[in-house]
């Protein structure tokens, strides 16, 4: 009888267990379609505010008389003021919500991004890009930390990879919108055509800002389509999992910045981020001016062939962040995919600048490129310090995303001196291979997996 009566006893745990993984996973679903669609297209025309000015360069620059140098300085520019004021927005957020953080972000940055249509001397370009950093900044740190209020570190790969797939959809529609934009608008109302694109790509992220605020909430216990019980499966899965804290409220925000930065794991993340995003903003700023240098000179043309690499920059995202999350496994899937894309990279200049060729290989290197990029971010929450994750999260970002500055301002100066961008490209594959090589070589493996707490 008493073997009868454990065997039920076990039953009744199994089924107890297989009941509540399934009313979780309904209430996560539920989650997922609340907040993810708005995250995903607020990030798309945050992506798009950024590589319109990649297509713009082929007429602004020739309109305004900008050098190669000008226009790689100002495309960069932005990530200044973007660092400096990163970190503070996202410990801003933890105070008031990402509810009015995003109101402030959105709108701001939607006005600066479509006011870049007044400029005319490369001082007033350098002028909007400082300012649009600084409306900007916050914004994807402030997401990533907002992911965490919801989702435990098991769930929270799949869902970043969610968010994040923007990037390549706003380069697939991004590209061939834009030269759409610019060729059929050229004139219109005596505006040029990258003109109405700074306005037409600039207005939309004003209004998503306001319905943003209307319909997010700013942390589970506040969301009013979430029922009583539906609230608690949230809590008892952050509860169970050890990185359900992202923040210690005893702990003053100078205390905590002075841990995140004598945190070695921070600089060596922000490090790992600094590869990737030298290699993503080599795409984001110069695809088109590559692709024109291969002898395609319509502009409409340009977009819709800049478009086929983020094609494979989106299969890359689902299939190296879906990859990572069932083999709970993060410093392959992305160390791999980095030193794979700067092999990629460092072929293209061999080429003899074959169109059909370089898109291959353009393509084979974004799969890599941005699916590492994507699944590195479900690593920093996970792998920071539980108390100091809001600020250490900002500062990776901060820190990290001055690849963003270097690559455009490196590529530009290197062309105007040498006539080429080959010699960019190849210090973009070194430093793409020194992020996958301090990955695998620097993190530890336990460290980093899903849902193990450092």
């Amino acid at each position: 009888m008493t073997n009868i009566q454990t065997v039920s006893g076990n039953d009744a745990d199994a089924s107890s267990t297989a009941s509540g993984s399934i009313a979780e996973n309904a209430v996560y679903r539920k989650i997922t379609l609340r907040l993810v669609p708005l995250l995903f297209l607020a990030y798309l025309l945050a992506f798009l505010d950024r590589i319109n000015v990649g297509y713009a360069k082929l007429q602004m620059s020739a309109d305004l008389g900008f050098s190669e140098a000008v226009y790689g300085l100002g495309a960069g520019i932005f990530f200044i003021s973007y660092l400096l004021f990163e970190v503070p927005s996202n410990l801003w957020l933890e105070r008031i919500g990402v509810r009015i953080t995003l109101l402030r972000i959105m709108v701001l940055w939607g006005l600066v991004s479509a006011s870049t249509m007044l400029v005319q001397t490369p001082e007033q370009f350098y002028f909007v890009r400082l300012l649009l950093g600084i409306c900007e900044a916050g914004f994807f740190p402030g997401i990533i930390l907002y992911l965490t209020y919801w989702f435990p570190s098991s769930r929270r790969g799949k869902v970043t990879g969610q968010f994040m797939f923007a990037i390549p959809v706003a380069g697939i529609i991004g590209g061939p919108l834009s030269g759409w934009i610019m060729s059929s608008m050229d004139g219109v109302s005596g505006l040029q055509g990258w003109q109405w694109m700074f306005l037409i790509e600039g207005m939309p992220t004003v209004l998503l800002g306001c319905l943003c605020y209307i319909l997010l909430a700013n942390r589970p216990s506040e969301a009013k389509w979430l029922s009583a019980s539906e609230k608690q499966v949230v809590i008892t899965a952050m509860e169970r999992d050890a990185d359900s804290s992202v923040s210690n409220g005893h702990v003053g925000m100078l205390s905590k910045m002075r841990l995140a930065l004598s945190d070695s794991r921070v600089w060596l993340l922000a490090f790992i981020y600094f590869t990737t995003a030298c290699a993503n903003y080599t795409f984001t700023f110069w695809l088109p001016t590559i692709i024109k240098g291969l002898g395609v000179t319509d502009v409409s043309h340009i977009g819709i062939y800049s478009a086929i690499p983020y094609v494979f920059a989106a299969l890359g995202v689902l299939f190296v962040s879906a990859s990572s999350d069932k083999r709970k496994e993060r410093r392959w899937h992305v160390g791999g995919s980095l030193i794979l894309g700067a092999i990629g990279l460092a072929t293209t200049p061999f080429l003899n600048n074959s169109l059909m060729a370089t898109l291959l290989v353009l393509s084979f290197v974004g799969f890599f490129q941005f699916g590492a990029g994507i699944a590195y971010w479900a690593i920093p929450s996970t792998y920071l310090n539980k108390a100091t994750a809001a600020v250490g999260i900002g500062l990776v970002s901060s820190i990290g995303v001055v690849g963003g500055f270097v690559s455009p301002a490196l590529l530009g100066f290197i062309k105007d001196l040498t006539g080429s961008l080959d010699n960019g490209i190849f210090t973009i594959a070194l430093l793409m291979l020194a992020g996958g090589l301090a990955i695998l070589v620097a993190l530890p493996a336990r460290a980093v997996r899903v849902g193990i707490e450092p």
